[in-house]
C-alpha cells in the first residue's frame, strides 16, 4: 500500500512538473516573448519581466531586448559632385514591437535581410544628394584650404558634415523599419569612406603635384632669398673693399709726402751729400751690364757730368 501511494506521489510531481514545463513561462529583463497558437499570435507581447501561465499547445517566440548590430556590405556610390567612393556604413537597432517583428520578418536573419535593403538604399541617397566633403569632413567647421587645392578651383564649405548625414540616413530609413518591422533604427555610422581603385591613382598623383608645388614654391622663394642676400653681401663687400683701397692709396700718398719732407729735409742740410747719395743709386741702374731684352743702352762722353764721381772730380 505504501509502496503505490509513493509511486503515485512520483507520478504526479513528475506530471506537475512537465504540465509547469509547458503552461509557465519566465521572461527575463533582457527577453520580450510572443505566443502564437497554430501559426497565429494570441494577444499581445509580453515584454515585462515576469512569469506567465499559458496554454501547453502555444508556441513561445523569444527576441532580445537590447541593441543588435548591423555591418552593410560596401558600395560604390557616386556623390553629388560626380566623386565615385567605396562606402562602407554600421547601424545598430533593436525591436521594439515583438509581434510586428514575428509577422513581418520572423527571426534576426529575415530582419537582415531587410535592414539591408532598407539601409544600404538610405545610404546611398543620402550619399548621392551631397558633395564628398559633406561625408569627409565630420562638421561644419571653416577649412583653411586655398581653392586651387581642390582641383576644380571652387573654394570647399561645408554645410552639413558626415553627423548630420548619418542623422539623415536614420531618418530616412528608421520610420519604415518602424512601422513595417517592428525595428528602431538607433544609430547608423559610415565607417570608412574611400576613392574607388580607378580614381585612388589620379587623387595621388594630383596630391602628390600640389605638394611638389608647393615644394617649388617655397624652393624659389628660398633661390629669391638667397640672391638677395649673396647681393647684400657682394655689395657691402665692394664697399668694404672700395673703403680699403681708398685708406691704402691716402696712407701711401701720405707715406710719399713724408719722405719728400724728409728727403727735401736731408737735401737742404747737406745739398753734395745728397746729390752723391742720388749719383750712386744711379749708377746701378744706369751703367748695370747685360743685354737683357727691353734695356736701354747709353752713349756718355768722358766729360758728362753723371761720370764725374768715377772721374775722381766734383760733379756739378
Amino acid at each position: 500500500m505504501k509502496n503505490r501511494t509513493a509511486l503515485l506521489w512520483i507520478f504526479v510531481i513528475v506530471a506537475a512538473y512537465f504540465v509547469a514545463e509547458k503552461t509557465v513561462i519566465v521572461v527575463p529583463e533582457y527577453e520580450q516573448v510572443v505566443l502564437t497558437e497554430f501559426g497565429q499570435p494570441v494577444g499581445e507581447a509580453r515584454t515585462s519581466p515576469g512569469v506567465y501561465v499559458v496554454m501547453p499547445w502555444y508556441v513561445v517566440h523569444r527576441f532580445p531586448k537590447q541593441m543588435l548590430r548591423w555591418d552593410g556590405d560596401r558600395a560604390q556610390i557616386p556623390t553629388k559632385d560626380k566623386r565615385f567612393i567605396w562606402v562602407d556604413a554600421t547601424a545598430r537597432w533593436r525591436i521594439v514591437d515583438p509581434l510586428k517583428f514575428l509577422q513581418s520578418v520572423r527571426n534576426r536573419e529575415g530582419a537582415m535581410t531587410r535592414l539591408d535593403d532598407v539601409i544600404d538604399s538610405a545610404v546611398r541617397q543620402t550619399i548621392s544628394e551631397h558633395n564628398l566633403i559633406e561625408a569627409v569632413r565630420p562638421d561644419p567647421r571653416p577649412i583653411d584650404l586655398p581653392a586651387a587645392a581642390t582641383g576644380s578651383g571652387e573654394e570647399l564649405t561645408v554645410k552639413k558634415g558626415r553627423e548630420v548625414l548619418q542623422h539623415e540616413i536614420v531618418q530616412r530609413a528608421g520610420p519604415l523599419t518602424k512601422a513595417e518591422y517592428g525595428v528602431e533604427l538607433v544609430d547608423v555610422r559610415l565607417r570608412r569612406i574611400n576613392y574607388i581603385e580607378a580614381v585612388q591613382a589620379n587623387v595621388f598623383n594630383r596630391m602628390i603635384a600640389e605638394r611638389q608645388k608647393v615644394a617649388e614654391q617655397y624652393r624659389s622663394e628660398g633661390a629669391g632669398r638667397s640672391a638677395e642676400i649673396t647681393g647684400s653681401m657682394e655689395r657691402k663687400l665692394k664697399e668694404v673693399r672700395s673703403t680699403a683701397y681708398r685708406q691704402s692709396r691716402e696712407i701711401e700718398g701720405t707715406a710719399d709726402a713724408e719722405a719728400t719732407r724728409i728727403y727735401a729735409e736731408a737735401y737742404g742740410q747737406d745739398p753734395e751729400f745728397y746729390g752723391f747719395l742720388q749719383t750712386l743709386e744711379l749708377y746701378p741702374k744706369a751703367l748695370g751690364t747685360g743685354r737683357a731684352e727691353g734695356k736701354t743702352h747709353m752713349v756718355l762722353g768722358t766729360d758728362s757730368e753723371l761720370l764725374g764721381y768715377l772721374r775722381g772730380s766734383k760733379a756739378r
